[in-house]
């Protein structure tokens, strides 16, 4: 009886929970009360529905995750290792745990829940990624490109920014601009002289990274690893009876561009070896940073062996760390890198409104999980496929979407705008640009104190707002403490706006008073935010 009773009082002064012995834990809910997790892709489902389920093992579904339950009364779940969690009624089961859970109440709101997870379970590291990311539009040769990157036209679309008025920053190379995945040269058919190229992308003003995986073609793998001078800086093709030093072959797994042997980073040969191509890279050719794409849990298959023991979710994290290197970096598959100086994108969405709509719950699930230095995808969307047929794009979309990122904590460029949009749309767009420009120093102030001290740059209504019944707002954002945006995210001309309780202003100089819901206009040019007064 002692023991109990010694164990509930350690539970009520630290606020744990670990797991118990048959590996399955409840915690109730209170009245009303709303859960938001780090399963960033299903930020359009947040709060969570009663009989919602996820189980972090092996699954980071494209894109960023993280192990955390947050509530808006102030509950958090935090583990170091992945568990499956279950929303049932007014509890919460949590169950397949691979290491303890962390459980207790903080607060009682949902940013005194975030706050606390933040200082305690991914702290900020102080730093933050390279600020042309922030400060500028980024520019990805993807959409224009796709699978024939080559020098002569990436030139031209750099051209094309400058000569259309919109500004340089970032510029990203994307895939096949490579000899092949894991020989990382230049093709040297496709880049006579990459040199020169990145040598006249500077002096336009822009910063140039290029696209890299830690995929190794199936070709290529026995050069690879001759150059290494030993097996075993590949994942091993394994069964029940091999282990590490037996195994003969590297596993092939199938990705989204076929069938390729994966560097295995639980090894240091492995390790050393990725870094010195990334290093080659900016020495030789004066690459400023890398687009680190892949390293998705699912490719780190059970038949796949690794010279350490790792989880799928180990081996994403391992694979994230490279990007700590380089202040330009960016990633799409992360898991536990909260709170550290990597910029983060939504992973490829379509060129349609339904996935439009998705953009701010999803960025705003990014901010909760401590994902705070995000990009919302591709302008008008990365899927290079919906504009394959460019009788099927909507002008209004890509407008729109530029609208959606230009008050986000970074805006990217893939379609080329000029290309596909008429004089009045063109316009619009620009003009969202320059209104980014109006608030980049306080993105800029924003992004910087997010770095000291891991608060979102953008959020939902309820983190600054609670109970005043917004917590299931989400086609609206807030920017900082005092900017509601709430662009156009469905086709039309209009839309409601919910303004929590005071006084705000317009951009259009109208004044509201707060705790109401209000329709207004919104023409093809306007991105409707309020300051608080």
């Amino acid at each position: 009886m002692k023991s109990k009773i010694y164990f509930i009082i350690i539970f009520v002064l630290a606020g744990y929970f670990v797991k118990s012995q048959n590996n399955t834990a409840t915690i109730s809910l209170q009245p009303d009360e709303k859960i938001w997790s780090g399963t960033i892709l299903h930020g359009d489902k947040m709060p969570l529905p009663d009989g919602y389920q996820f189980d972090f093992y092996a699954n980071n579904l494209m894109n960023q995750i993280q192990p955390l339950l947050i509530s808006n009364k102030g509950l958090y779940v935090w583990s170091e290792e992945p568990f499956k969690f279950e929303i049932k009624g007014d509890k919460i089961i949590i169950s397949n745990n691979l290491g303890e859970i962390k459980t207790g109440r903080h607060g009682t709101t949902l940013r005194e829940a975030r706050q606390f997870v933040s200082a305690n379970f991914f702290p900020p590291s102080g730093k933050m990624p390279d600020e042309l990311l922030f400060s500028e539009p980024q520019y990805n040769t993807w959409i224009e490109l796709t699978y024939n990157q080559n020098q002569n036209d990436i030139l031209k679309y750099a051209h094309a920014i400058i000569d259309n008025g919109f500004p340089p920053g970032v510029f990203m190379i994307d895939d096949t601009w490579q000899e092949d995945y894991g020989l990382w040269n230049f093709h040297p058919g496709r880049f006579p002289n990459p040199k020169k190229m990145i040598d006249e992308l500077h002096e336009m003003g822009f910063k140039v990274m290029v696209w890299v995986c830690p995929f190794v073609s199936a070709d290529q793998a026995l050069i690879v690893r001759k150059i290494m001078k030993g097996k075993g800086f590949l994942m091993q093709k394994t069964d029940e009876n091999t282990t590490w030093e037996t195994a003969k072959d590297p596993a092939i797994i199938k990705w989204w561009n076929g069938y390729s042997a994966l560097l295995d980073f639980t090894n240091p040969a492995a390790v050393e070896w990725f870094n010195s191509q990334l290093d080659r890279l900016v020495k030789d050719y004066g690459v400023d940073g890398f687009k680190l794409d892949a390293g998705d849990m699912n490719f780190y298959t059970s038949n796949a062996l690794s010279k350490k023991p790792a989880t799928p979710n180990r081996h994403c994290e391992l694979y994230a760390q490279f990007g700590l290197r380089f202040p330009l970096n960016e990633y799409r598959a992360c898991w536990k890198m909260a709170g550290q100086p990597l910029a983060q994108r939504l992973r490829d969405k379509n060129h349609s409104w339904t996935d439009m709509q998705k953009l701010i719950p999803h960025m705003i699930a990014e901010g909760l999980a401590g994902y705070t230095f995000s990009c919302p995808d591709m302008i008008g969307g990365g899927e290079y496929s919906s504009f394959l047929n460019m009788n099927s794009y909507d002008e209004a979309l890509v407008v729109r979407s530029a609208q959606c990122h230009a008050l986000m904590p970074m805006m990217q460029f893939s379609v080329a705008p000029w290309r596909i949009l008429n004089e009045q749309n063109l316009t619009a767009v620009k003009k969202a640009v320059e209104i980014r420009k109006i608030f980049t120093p306080k993105i800029m102030e924003l992004t910087k104190h997010s770095a000291k001290t891991g608060d979102p740059i953008i959020s939902n209504l309820e983190y600054y707002f609670p109970n005043q019944g917004l917590a299931n707002i989400s086609d609206q954002f807030m920017l900082g403490e005092n900017l509601l945006v709430a662009p156009m995210y469905k086709k039309g001309y209009s839309r409601k706006v919910t303004l929590p309780q005071g006084k705000w202003l317009a951009d259009d100089g109208k004044k509201y008073k707060g705790g109401k819901t209000y329709t207004i206009e919104v023409p093809i040019d306007r991105i409707p935010y309020f300051e608080k007064q």
